[in-house]
């Protein structure tokens, strides 16, 4: 039986090349919702639109469906724009979130010698000129080159 697995021959290069801590434009490419028993969670990843140095990468996260980390999901997507009337429902449909775009804060962290991507703030497309204007030029490009 033969599989088909996206991004297969990309593995290794992608793995070289690490999204360091920021703030990026970024367009949501898949979104699925897992099932754990004590943290369920939606599985996102992100395809980076700016800045141009890292544009095309890509990178995952998680956004925690428990009731205490409820109000990073709605942040989440009041700011990348989902559907009003959906979330006005506690409704969300993995395909309305597919193609969002919106500006993401991550950073990495390192716990039990597992390194972990955290997804620390959100913000509206339409602020990333207002946002990446506040961002340190050279210290973004010395990131990017290691």
């Amino acid at each position: 039986m033969k599989r088909h697995i996206q991004g297969l021959h990309e593995a290794d290069q992608s793995s070289s090349v690490q999204v360091p801590d920021g703030m990026f434009l970024v367009r949501v490419e898949r979104a699925q919702h897992r099932w754990d028993a004590r943290k369920p969670y939606y599985f996102l990843r992100f395809s980076i639109l700016q800045p141009k140095e890292l544009a095309g990468h890509s990178f995952a996260g998680r956004l925690y469906c428990t009731p205490r980390a409820l109000w990073k999901l709605n942040w989440f997507l009041r700011d990348f724009s989902y559907d009003t009337e959906l979330l006005g429902r506690d409704e969300i449909d993995e395909k309305s979130l597919a193609e969002l775009r919106g500006v993401v804060k991550i950073s990495h962290t390192v716990v039990n010698g597992t390194s972990l991507l955290n997804l620390d703030g959100f913000a509206p497309a339409s602020r990333w000129d207002e946002l990446s204007s506040a961002l340190p030029v050279s210290a973004s490009r010395s990131e990017v080159a290691r």
